[in-house]
């Protein structure tokens, strides 16, 4: 009898989502814990594994929207696995004939062999389908894109989002990292990077202004004393959010590791909704693309969001003298209906601080 391949549960806020890829095709003979389908939500990216060994039958294809529970095909265990193709009987090889014994070469002849014929490349991906005169490509709208525009749109009309601006002299990081940077990578096995010192920053910030770490549920302020700082990764499938946990009590070593960890978990689609949920503060890097200002947008249902942007120097002014510093433009958009202005200043100002004394973040100052 044949077993049905179902739809998994992906966790309570994931009703179903869209088939990316099968990974075989129809007919070709499956093994339990073979990989069948790759599943796109508007969180994350699920696998979905054999559950019995037999024949694959595809009832819904790629590209098609699939809930929770839903029966995408079926696997026939009575049909056996192919068998293995004998190998044909080689032919006694022919006698060689005697080859001449080559000639002497000078003691000053190199000899050189000829490369191998490479491997052929193997044919493109076919594109994706186009329009009859070829001006324009259409293609569905993933789960998360779908999700992403959700949230930006609610986000819009929900909050009162208002965006205050700051710049912050690099220097003093930039010389931190340079100094600690070959003996941190020795003992720690990453990298120094400025993300670790944004996310302790931001926690200095939260701290001396709680009023920023609140978030609305329906008529109620809810002020959260806890600090899970939320990273914006760009991924190929859209914008993503993972959650650090407890920053506060975490080193620097410990971020860039988590950090690393969920770039990682992102290219390779293995990013869990948990991962996902439960920030009480983003922190967004354009600076990666080349971004020199921008407004980030709020990520629901917190009250803030801190937008890092391109290191340039320019000139500034230092105790009456015109000098050439690294600089970077910070933004932090927040949410008027529960942040006042003062408060929203005042936090921004403090991470500004943090980051021109960043010795202060390391005794607490």
């Amino acid at each position: 009898m044949p077993s049905d391949i179902k739809i998994p549960a992906l966790g309570e806020s994931v009703a179903g989502g869209q088939i990316a890829k099968w990974h075989f095709k129809e007919g070709d003979h499956v093994k339990t814990g073979d990989i069948l389908l790759t599943l796109e939500t508007d969180k994350v990216a699920a696998e979905v594994t054999a559950e019995a060994s037999g024949a694959l039958h595809i009832g819904k294809q790629a590209g098609d929207d699939v809930e929770v529970g839903a029966v995408v095909g079926q696997i026939d265990e009575s049909a056996a696995a192919p068998a293995a193709k004998a190998e044909a009987p080689k032919p006694a090889p022919a006698p060689k004939a005697e080859a001449p014994k080559p000639e002497a070469k000078p003691a000053n002849v190199t000899e050189f062999k000829v490369v191998p014929k490479p491997e052929p490349t193997p044919e493109p991906a076919a594109k994706a389908p186009v329009s009859a005169d070829g001006r324009v490509t259409r293609k569905k709208m993933s789960p998360l894109r779908r999700k992403i525009a959700e949230q930006l749109v609610s986000a819009q009309h929900t909050a009162a989002i208002l965006t205050t601006f700051n710049e912050c002299d690099m220097s003093n990081v930039m010389a931190m990292r340079s100094k600690l940077q070959d003996s941190f990578v020795a003992k720690n096995g990453v990298k120094l990077g400025f993300m670790s010192f944004f996310i302790k920053a931001v926690v200095e910030a939260l701290k001396a202004v709680p009023q920023v770490n609140v978030r609305v549920e329906g008529d109620e302020i809810v002020q959260q004393h806890y600090y899970d700082i939320g990273v914006a990764v760009g991924t190929e499938r859209g914008l993503i959010v993972p959650v650090l946990r407890d920053c506060d009590q975490k080193s620097f070593a410990e971020l860039e590791k988590e950090i690393l960890g969920y770039a990682a978990k992102a290219k390779e689609g293995k990013i869990q909704v948990s991962d996902l949920t439960g920030g009480v503060f983003t922190i967004s890097n354009g600076g990666v693309y080349g971004s020199l200002l921008s407004t980030p947008i709020i990520n629901p249902p917190q009250s803030a969001i801190l937008g890092m942007h391109s290191i340039q120097q320019r000139p500034v002014a230092v105790d009456g003298q015109v000098v050439i510093r690294p600089m970077m433009y910070l933004a932090m958009s927040y949410d008027h209906r529960v942040v006042d202005g003062k408060e929203a200043v005042s936090c921004l100002i403090r991470v500004k601080d943090c980051i021109e004394n960043p010795a202060r973040m390391l005794v607490g100052a």
